[in-house]
């Protein structure tokens, strides 16, 4: 794009007669114009008064006549703009606030009148890039008024330069949702690089950022095979690899959300190609969306053979996905002549490592925990699916507890708890304080970090569910039910989102305060120093509130609250 300008000149004083004049028009139409122009308000504040002076006075203009019109239609708006700003901070107002609300007040009323034809004839018309617009893209104000436009506006020629030249200053970690970036590999490069650092640098924030990778890569199929083809490159390097190929996961799972149907790229990526029966039933099975009992048959068989696929043909997360829900969903029924082959499937990818000596040498699988995985896999998908009640799942417990080891099996009984307890009536029909599907879920939490997120985003539609057949009074006791298995998630490590989904429900003010006060006493019976400091920054405020935390403080300093904010006060004194 910017071969196109390199050969122009912006400087409009520099250029010669031949450049102002128009030889197709006469001095008439050249006068005419100029006069329309001159009659507008504040014509003489426009960039390019001075080449259509010359113009008007190369044409014969009068000299007196234009001094005249342009004084005439002299409205002095931005002059007055900055007398009542002047103003505003004479009488007391900040300069920054004075600053903000022009800034915003100019900001809406190019967004109600941005012409993207007239935006193009900056460069049409006037040459290479305007100074303006350089020191323009400098102020984070002004970038977020393009990033907008180019949003509503993705044709615009001007747009699309300046979001390269967003790019080029620097900026690129900002424009990650800007569809516009996905028109220009050298930008969309920049912001897929950006944007996987941040991915890699910030673990704690995976998820969030994965999701925001995500929905940039998804813009279209062409950023999507471009991405996911770079990251499966990424993917092979002994540093950061596994991350790479959980991120490239995670792009899959937002892909077949938004409806695409990507099978074709992933096994084109997932090394199917030399396995052509096992491609083509997998691909059968994820294009539909749908496990076939023949095409287990198929893979089953192949990864039995001396010469199996590749592990990473069945290691794809829809695939996993089906298999869980197809033995742990409550309601799924399977043929039993061919239970065991989804189980082995199952087992097989969960559990089954895969190492290449040396080049050009076949794989050698290590299948040690293979058969243990199956057995444990096989014992609890036959409880889960015997429809046993509370009295019964407790004389299978112990056996539970010990397939939970198993990080396959503790996935599917998240799969199993998921679909029993968000049924309407559960809580309705349930006896038990801790129902014990719920107190499963604290042993999958104890056993398996990897699991925690997955476990609180149970919690949390369990703790949002309306509840409507229950009593207040019930509705309560089995909301502080669902927040001791946060509090016991927070204990086993699962900190931060804790407390931030907490303090997010504090703040929106739609749960009930006694539910809050709850939450923050036990976990000042739990907790004990040292705290990090994003702990601090996120607890505090809530023990600090009189309405929370004012009845449980004593007359002296001897009460857990009173005794957090001493420490806190007394050692992380920066945060507060």
């Amino acid at each position: 794009m910017e071969e196109d300008y390199d050969e122009r000149h912006w400087d409009n004083a520099d250029r010669d007669e031949s450049e102002v004049l128009d030889e197709s028009e006469s001095p008439e139409q050249i006068l005419a114009d100029c006069a329309v122009k001159f009659a507008t308000p504040d014509y003489i504040m426009e960039p390019g008064i001075f080449s259509q002076l010359k113009r008007y006075f190369q044409a014969g203009g009068n000299p007196l006549q234009v001094i005249e019109e342009l004084s005439h239609n002299y409205t002095a708006v931005a002059q007055m703009a900055n007398l009542i700003a002047e103003w505003l901070i004479i009488g007391g107002v900040k300069v920054q606030d004075v600053q903000a609300m022009v800034e915003n007040h100019l900001k809406e009323m190019i967004l109600k009148s941005f012409d993207p034809k007239k935006a193009d004839t900056i460069f049409t018309e006037e040459g290479e890039t305007p100074a303006w617009l350089t020191q323009l893209i400098e102020h984070p104000t002004w970038r977020s008024l393009i990033y907008r436009l180019a949003e509503e506006y993705p044709d615009c020629l001007m747009l699309n330069f300046t979001i390269k030249l967003i790019s080029d200053a620097g900026f690129q970690g900002e424009i990650t949702s800007i569809s516009t970036a996905a028109q220009q590999l050298e930008v969309f490069s920049r912001v897929l690089k950006t944007s996987i650092t941040s991915f890699l640098t910030n673990p704690e924030e995976w998820q969030k950022t994965s999701q925001e990778c995500a929905k940039m890569v998804c813009h279209g199929q062409h950023t999507y095979v471009y991405s996911q083809l770079v990251i499966h490159i990424l993917a092979r390097e002994n540093k950061g690899g596994s991350s790479m190929k959980r991120l490239s996961q995670e792009i899959m799972k937002c892909a077949q959300k938004n409806g695409n149907d990507i099978t074709p790229i992933t096994m084109a990526l997932n090394g199917a190609a030399g396995y052509q029966l096992a491609s083509q039933a997998l691909s059968a099975m994820l294009s539909k969306n749908t496990l076939n009992p023949a095409d287990i048959s198929v893979l089953y068989k192949t990864y039995n053979s001396p010469d199996p696929p590749p592990l990473d043909l069945i290691r794809t997360p829809q695939f996993l996905e089906l298999l869980v829900d197809a033995l742990f969903k409550a309601g799924v029924k399977l043929n039993p002549d061919h239970k065991p082959k989804y189980i082995h499937l199952l087992a097989y990818a969960a559990s089954v490592s895969e190492v290449q000596q040396k080049k050009g040498q076949k794989r050698v699988c290590n299948k040690e925990e293979l058969q243990p995985t199956i057995r444990a896999i096989e014992t609890v998908h036959n409880i889960c699916n015997g429809n046993k009640g509370s009295s019964e799942l407790m004389a299978e417990l112990a056996t539970i507890y010990h397939s939970l080891r198993f990080p396959v099996v503790s996935l599917g009984v998240i799969r199993w708890v998921e679909c029993t307890v968000t049924e309407p009536s559960y809580f309705k029909l349930s006896t038990e304080h801790t129902p014990i599907h719920l107190a499963l879920l604290d042993e999958v939490v104890t056993c398996h970090t990897l699991l925690h997120n997955q476990v609180l985003d149970l919690l949390i539609r369990l703790f949002e569910s309306k509840q409507d057949e229950l009593e207040i009074l019930v509705q309560l006791e089995m909301r502080k039910m669902v927040l001791d298995r946060m509090v016991n998630l927070l204990c086993s490590g699962c900190v931060v989102p804790v407390v931030k989904y907490i303090k997010q429900c504090w703040q929106r003010g739609d749960t009930d305060i006694s539910l809050i006060r709850y939450f923050v006493t036990e976990v000042l019976e739990t907790i004990g120093p040292p705290y990090s400091s994003e702990f601090v920054h996120l607890f505090m405020p809530m023990v600090e509130n009189d309405e929370i935390t004012g009845t449980m403080r004593g007359d002296g300093e001897n009460d857990p609250v009173s005794e957090f904010i001493v420490y806190c006060k007394a050692n992380y004194t920066q945060m507060i």
